[in-house]
């Protein structure tokens, strides 16, 4: 077995697992931490998650969903695709708008050394989540997906996303928490769930 997933299943990292699941690629899962040796050596920034591939390393969430779905031609568009530009266009509102306030109270909370944090930010950062989950209904509208007529890997980093809010208690609105119910009843996400 050749491809690897570097990284614990609470974080970026289940993107991955759960693409990989999706895909029902054969894989092997090292549950690292961010910062430990085994992650430092193949990303010397020690993110996680980090993919090898044989001699390919691939770190970033994101690089990783891009990687192999269109090694697989499943769950993405062609490049150069009015489609492709769209769901990149989706990717990117979700990590802009909806991740980076979830990101920054991470941050003042347990990322940052404890004499940089202020908590205090908090509550804008909720107010910023809100105001992104409200563009997110607009973005969707009465579709099933959020990138087109079928799933992409566009809908495994929103439903992510969503999830990652309800655990750190942003309080999604029920229209991201419908959609996300929808996404994450399908198989792949419990096993990667699982990891």
């Amino acid at each position: 077995m050749t491809l690897k997933i570097i990284g614990a299943t609470r974080s970026r990292t289940f993107r991955a697992l759960w693409l990989a699941e999706e895909l029902g690629l054969d894989y092997e899962h090292l549950p690292e931490m961010p910062r430990s040796e085994a992650v430092t050596k193949l990303n010397p920034l020690g993110q996680i998650p980090v993919l090898t591939d044989g001699d390919i390393i691939v770190p970033d969430s994101l690089a990783i969903l891009h990687y192999l779905a269109d090694k697989a031609g499943r769950f993405t568009y062609p490049a150069g695709t009015p489609a492709r530009a769209m769901m990149d266009a989706r990717i990117n509102f979700v990590l802009s708008e909806m991740e980076a306030p979830l990101w920054m109270a991470a941050r003042h909370t347990f990322v940052l050394p404890e004499e940089r944090r202020h908590p205090e930010i908090k509550p804008w950062l909720r107010d910023d989540f809100a105001d992104a989950g409200r563009k997110f209904e607009i973005l969707l509208g009465d579709s099933e997906f959020f990138a087109g007529d079928s799933f992409t890997i566009a809908d495994i980093i929103a439903a992510h996303t969503i999830n990652w809010a309800i655990n750190a208690k942003f309080e999604p609105s029920d229209g991201l928490r419908t959609y996300l119910g929808r996404i994450s009843g399908r198989p792949a996400w419990e096993r990667a769930q699982a990891r």
